[in-house]
């Protein structure tokens, strides 16, 4: 296909605006590295200061801070790459929307498109962080929000998958129409895309919007580019980096944590083919622990760059363990976020258990996004969120149970298994109106009968929605406004009164 001039116009424009600003190849080797800093001293200091541990004197750690890239993160590399060879090979041309499915750091990255001229639609959970949309909209990218899990994900089960779905298709056509798109060309495709929402995948929603609209979508979790680029440029990046030290990847272990696999896999291939060996470990979260970017280990399986035989180890550690190693960091100069703090607390484990004591470590980006989120993890523990036993044990001490959802309402039986499971009395269940949930979350003012609904005093408001997600997102919103929330741990549909029972017969989409 030939590019027009307008086109060749846009690839000189991206390579001296965007790619000749980031880590990339030339005759010398790589250009624009991200620093590479030793932070021995600073870890052995936290560990003892912090997790009471004395960690071997002879460790080295070096910290590869992709927060400091141009774009804020690790996965500017790919998103760059992609970009740059669809606009080369001409399946992305001036005009076109960028779509794609992400958990932050991707979307954030694409952001940078707009000053070309080329706008980015994401697709979000509402698990995503509120600094991670604050960023992607001060970024100019524009958002649709889902309330199902970002990652492709087995359904709720049975006929209520695709019953669910249709509800969550008709949000997402309304936000559509708001974004200025014509709602006729997603009627086209209506079907396709509740079939797509029901399987919980966000990814082929994106893929059927682009096809929808003439877009070009980046598929960042089947683009060999996302390891390609790590294979190209990281790997050998951090051996140019290390040789000026001295040293090599051949005598360091590379820990980095999981999103779509493609850093591990990448920067592993790079170790294999020069060092004839395996040479990466990857670090998860704890099952069930909410870690900007990343995924648990049991939601990394099928994801078509999750390589486990590849890696030389794979580790599950302490989100909440790790906070207070954010916190340390970040105080001594070190900016961290989230996923950073995770790979170096696994790090400081894995030196304190004796397993090896040379190691580079990926900070895929930094703290600002974070700082709210993480703070309130460390001074609350899971609060945030609350177990159903948790809550039926403690319900006098809660100012409210509030049903809060932006899509679907309560009925009748469903306002029954939320009062028998908790032990409350039905008239004690409140229900929030869904586009007063849609303002709040969306930073708006709700109307004045959701502040009625409120506790008035200081007791917290127990949340209740369809699985978990919105009024965990709801909850982190309340905080920040000054509210105390807790969200109920799998929803209505997670409830002892709601066993056997499929999802619609307990709820219903709001009219």
């Amino acid at each position: 296909m030939q590019s027009t001039s307008n086109d060749r116009s846009l690839l000189e424009r991206f390579d001296s605006e965007i790619w000749t600003k980031i880590p990339h190849p030339d005759t010398k080797g790589i250009s624009n590295p991200t620093p590479l800093e030793d932070v021995t001293a600073t870890l052995i200091q936290c560990a003892k200061e912090e997790y009471g541990m004395s960690l071997h004197p002879g460790a080295i750690v070096y910290a590869k801070l992709d927060s400091k890239i141009s774009g804020g993160s690790v996965k500017v590399r790919p998103a760059v790459a992609i970009i740059r060879d669809a606009i080369k090979s001409g399946k992305l041309k001036s005009g076109q929307t960028v779509f794609e499915a992400t958990s932050g750091n991707f979307g954030l990255a694409l952001g940078s498109l707009g000053k070309l001229g080329l706008d980015v639609v994401a697709i979000v959970s509402r698990r995503l962080q509120q600094g991670v949309i604050d960023s992607l909209r001060r970024d100019g990218v524009r958002l649709i929000n889902l309330d199902i899990d970002i990652c492709p994900a087995p359904g709720l089960g049975g006929d209520a998958d695709l019953a669910v779905a249709k509800g969550v298709a008709a949000g997402v056509a309304q936000q559509l129409v708001e974004l200025g798109f014509d709602r006729k060309a997603f009627d086209a495709v209506r079907k396709d895309a509740e079939e797509v929402l029901a399987r919980q995948d966000a990814i082929g929603l994106a893929k059927l919007l682009a096809h929808a609209y003439g877009g070009f979508c980046t598929e960042q979790y089947d683009n060999e580019l996302n390891t390609g680029t790590h294979l190209a440029v990281t790997g050998p990046e951090i051996d140019q980096q290390l040789a000026s030290q001295g040293g090599s990847l051949g005598g360091f272990e590379f820990v980095c944590t999981f999103g779509t696999g493609g850093t591990a896999g990448g920067v592993g291939r790079y170790i294999s083919s020069k060092y004839g060996r395996k040479g990466v470990r990857v670090v998860f979260p704890l099952a069930g622990q909410d870690v900007a970017g990343i995924r648990s280990r049991e939601k990394a399986t099928g994801l078509k760059f999750y390589e486990p035989d590849s890696y030389l180890g794979i580790h599950e550690a302490d989100f909440e363990e790790a906070t207070r190693l954010f916190e340390y960091f970040n105080k001594k100069g070190v900016d961290v976020g989230e996923s950073g703090a995770l790979a170096l607390y696994a790090v400081l484990q894995l030196i304190n258990y004796g397993v090896g004591n040379r190691f580079v470590v990926m900070v895929a980006d930094g703290a600002s996004k974070y700082v709210h989120e993480v703070a309130a993890v460390a001074r609350r523990g899971k609060r945030d969120q609350v177990r159903f036993d948790e809550a039926a044990s403690t319900i006098g001490e809660y100012g409210a149970v509030l049903w809060a959802h932006n899509t679907f309402v309560p009925r009748p039986e469903g306002i029954k298994a939320i009062a028998a499971s908790l032990g409350c009395e039905e008239s004690a269940v409140r229900v929030a109106n869904s586009r007063d949930v849609q303002a709040v979350l969306n930073g708006g003012t709700p109307s004045s009968d959701f502040e009625k609904l409120l506790p008035k005093d200081d007791r917290p408001v127990l949340l209740v929605c369809m699985a978990g997600a919105t009024s965990m997102m709801l909850a982190k919103v309340l905080e920040r406004r000054g509210i105390a929330a807790e969200s109920l741990v799998g929803g209505i549909t997670g409830l002892p009164a709601s066993k056997g029972k499929q999802p619609f017969e307990l709820v219903q989409i709001s009219r």
